[in-house]
């Protein structure tokens, strides 16, 4: 008679134990732990008794080869994977209900279902600049049918093919489609057919009769991300997994999800906004601090290679409160304008209002201002915001936002000035990483006023410069 095997694992971490727990003892979370049965396996293990005789490799004994890359059609994609798609790598992309996951990923289906076209290292005069290695598009050999299996858990087939059209109206035959939940028949389906790329959205939506609980469970997610991720290497086929999110904008699911994937990528972005941002938390081919901007349209995502035109407002001239900053996602320096408001408060305690920075750090800066600058904010209220729907934490834009109050309250319009710097609780101007990138970026777009911790040692010399 086949047995079960019942265990509890932490939804948090991934700490496994026999019997119910309700604090995790790995990762202190109370009331993580959530019980999932598996039927041991029916198949004997082959060569019983027989020890297998493992003999380590020294390095320079290893053969290493390049790997190469699919292009995903996304310039901006392929800088946050590092190059393109790795055969045989598994990647999970997350992001919020609605933010675009499955018009990013079946845009990319389009495109290497149409394409014969892959990444190959190579010199590339167009990005002498870039920190990646160099690429340059080259036609694939003994490739001229790359079929794509995008498999659907939420939408039907027909759904997907509206969403198709309205992205594009050429019609594609490489591009097979299939809405079913459960895992194993997909796994069946994709070692039947062997496609170049496979894309399941999403795993919270599919199951396996193999073990019980409902899709989405534990159990359930383990044994899907298990599955996949087999398929994919021992067949070399790269498979994309659409998470879910939670309301921390944590990726859903046990912790060992992530830890089985090769990549994981976040699409970030406000619902009522256009701009969206795709990072990478975890990638085994190529770097994590690299992000892609892009624009939500009708048609789908499109490209933002200037992002200035996004979080640049074309603002009237001698506008108080405005007040540019050199920001960094990733390697890349950008512009992005601040703006605040700053009001006689009738309450007793004023308030203090941030959107797209951190509330708490607002907080801080405005003590700064009181206790060095003297500026009277225990008696204002202050509001800050970030146009754009860009969520800013560098530290670099401390000074900005501490230029944008000063200009607010003062009424003192700072036309052209970019603010690079942190500031420190004594008052102080901290120099912060890539400074001559954001300045160079500055300079680029022609503002000459730029205001860092080179030209200033302190806060309150920069309010007595600009009061003169």
């Amino acid at each position: 008679m086949q047995k079960s095997i019942t265990s509890f694992v932490c939804n948090e971490c991934g700490y496994e134990s026999a019997q119910y727990l309700g604090k995790c003892p790995e990762c202190g979370e109370w009331n993580s732990l959530k019980e999932f049965k598996i039927s041991n396996s029916k198949f004997p293990i082959s060569n019983k008794g027989q020890k297998e005789k493992v003999q380590p490799k020294k390095l320079s004994e290893v053969h290493y080869e390049e790997k190469e890359r699919v292009s995903t059609g996304f310039l901006e994609m392929d800088t946050v994977l590092g190059g393109g798609i790795v055969k045989g790598s598994v990647t999970l992309i997350a992001g919020d209900p609605g933010i675009g996951k499955s018009t990013l990923l079946l845009q990319l289906a389009l495109f290497v279902s149409n394409s014969k076209v892959v990444l190959s290292k190579a010199k590339d005069p167009k990005h002498q600049q870039s920190t990646q290695p160099k690429e340059i598009l080259r036609s694939a050999q003994n490739d001229n049918k790359r079929t794509v299996l995008y498999i659907s858990g939420e939408e039907s087939e027909d759904q997907i093919k509206l969403r198709a059209q309205r992205i594009t109206t050429n019609s594609n035959t490489n591009l097979l489609l299939l809405s079913i939940n459960n895992t194993d028949t997909i796994v069946e389906v994709i070692e039947s057919t062997k496609p170049s790329l496979v894309i399941i959205d999403s795993i919270q939506t599919v199951d396996s009769e193999a073990l019980e609980g409902l899709a989405g469970s534990v159990g359930q997610v383990r044994y899907a991300a298990s599955t996949f991720t087999r398929v994919a290497k021992s067949l070399h086929i790269p498979v994309f997994i659409v998470g879910h999110v939670t309301k921390e904008g944590m990726v859903a699911g046990p912790m060992v999800l992530s830890h089985m994937v090769d990549t994981v990528l976040l699409l970030e972005g406000e619902r009522f906004t256009k701009t969206r941002i795709l990072r990478s938390l975890k990638n085994r081919f190529g770097p994590i601090d690299e992000v892609g901007i892009f624009a939500m349209e009708e048609a789908g995502m499109i490209e933002v290679k200037n992002p200035e035109s996004i979080f640049l407002s074309q603002k009237r001239e001698h506008v108080p409160g405005s007040v540019l900053v050199a920001t960094l996602e990733g390697t890349r320096a950008f512009l992005v304008e601040l703006q605040s408001l700053v009001v006689y408060s009738k309450f007793p305690m004023p308030k203090r209002v941030a959107s797209g920075i951190d509330p708490r750090r607002l907080e801080l800066l405005l003590a700064v201002l009181q206790k060095h600058c003297k500026l009277p904010v225990e008696t204002m209220d202050v509001f800050v915001n970030v146009p754009g729907g860009l969520k800013l934490s560098d530290p670099a834009i401390d000074l900005g936002i501490c230029l944008a109050v000063f200009s607010s309250l003062k009424n003192v319009a700072l036309e052209n000035t970019v603010g690079i710097a942190e500031v420190g609780l004594l008052g102080e101007l901290r120099k912060v990483s890539a400074l001559d990138k954001r300045v160079k970026q500055a300079e680029k777009l022609g503002f000459k006023n730029i205001i860092s911790s080179e030209s200033h040692k302190s806060l309150s010399q920069v309010m007595s410069s600009l009061s003169k």
